[in-house]
């Protein structure tokens, strides 16, 4: 289907949409950012300290505390959705949250939790990977086209 043609608004609609736009209350930019950089900064200076936990009580490398590391975030998160604190810190911090493995673990969760009077097939896991679905194929197609640029410039690193 060709895209739609954009509907020309009336002129009653035009001016409510100016008067709309003045009782509009502005928005705090720079307090946003200030949140979401320091909301932001503690969830990964808490993966750090984790990190740090792992290699020095554990005797993990560097290399090898990553991957616990993620784990815990993951379920961190995973448990601060289920009892509905995440959701609170967010409408707080704003975009700080969504930090990658932490915001994707609460997507995830929040999916399965809001459908999961569905049933387990059907509710939670159709819905839950919805979301994963499309971030998992859009990943591995650009690991595909990131390998094949790799491979056609030589930069294999034999």
């Amino acid at each position: 289907m060709a895209a739609q043609k954009k509907k020309k608004l009336t002129p009653v609609q035009q001016e409510y949409q100016v008067l709309a736009k003045k009782k509009e209350p502005p928005r705090p930019v720079a307090k946003n950012c200030l949140l979401a950089f320091v909301s932001g900064g503690a969830i990964c200076l808490i993966g750090q300290l984790f990190m740090e936990m792992f290699i020095h009580w554990f005797g993990f490398t560097e290399k090898t505390a990553g991957s616990p590391t993620v784990a815990v975030l993951i379920f961190i998160s995973v448990v601060l959705t289920s009892m509905g604190v995440y959701d609170k810190i967010a409408q707080w911090a704003g975009a700080g949250t969504a930090v990658p493995v932490t915001g994707f673990a609460n997507s995830m969760c929040s999916a399965a939790i809001e459908h999961r009077s569905e049933g387990l097939v059907l509710g939670t896991g159709g819905n839950m990977f919805k979301l994963a679905g499309s971030v998992i194929v859009f990943g591995t197609v650009a690991a595909f086209i990131i390998g094949i640029i790799h491979m056609l410039l030589d930069w294999g690193g034999r």
